[in-house]
């Protein structure tokens, strides 16, 4: 399923996000990060998945 999840990360972040700690902080975060680029919001979904 981390997997599926780092996809996701990868081709749009905060989903990946979403799917692995659901409306918390870190998504609403992620989904500013991924406004002002789209790399660091990449870079943040994928350290979240990768960190639970």
């Amino acid at each position: 399923m981390d997997l599926i999840k780092i996809i996701f990360a990868v081709l749009l972040p905060p989903l990946g996000v979403f799917l692995e700690v659901g409306l918390k902080g870190s998504f609403w975060l992620n989904i500013l990060l991924t406004i002002l680029g789209y790399l660091p919001g990449i870079i943040h979904a994928v350290w979240v998945i990768a960190k639970n």
